[in-house]
């Protein structure tokens, strides 16, 4: 399991004083940057070496978070298929669940326009922080 603090910005709180819903989405994409990384370690994470799509993202909001308190994002593995993967993640502050979604992620080729396989080499890294989410 990867975690990652993010510091809620004052623009990240809406009308109610609570942390917005695109701002969860937002917090949860820069968590995956680590699982991004097993796809290319040796490299930046830009446009040139990019070899993810994602596919799906849920999410749900199930308490409140609130501005001028850190928020830790846990990201783990709840899936692993051929070419896909689902990311499941959880934002925490105080101690409360206050958000939680799941994305799966392609491993895709962009010139070729065509999913691919996982290889193996990667899959063996994503299970390292595979989480029963049942």
């Amino acid at each position: 399991m990867f975690k990652t603090t993010v510091t809620p910005r004052f623009g990240d709180i809406d009308g109610l004083k609570h942390a917005n819903n695109i701002a969860i989405a937002i917090w949860f994409e820069q968590a995956r940057n680590p699982i991004f990384r097993l796809f290319t370690p040796d490299l930046k994470l830009d446009y040139d070496n990019w070899k993810l799509i994602m596919a799906r993202a849920e999410y749900d909001y199930v308490g409140e978070m609130f501005y001028g308190e850190d928020v830790e994002i846990h990201t783990y593995i709840v899936r692993i298929g051929n070419s896909s993967f689902t990311i499941g993640q959880e934002a925490w502050q105080n101690g409360k669940m206050g958000a939680k979604g799941q994305t799966v992620i392609v491993h895709y080729d962009f010139i070729e326009k065509r999913s691919k396989s996982i290889p193996d080499q990667i899959k063996e890294s994503l299970k390292e922080h595979f989480v029963d989410a049942e």
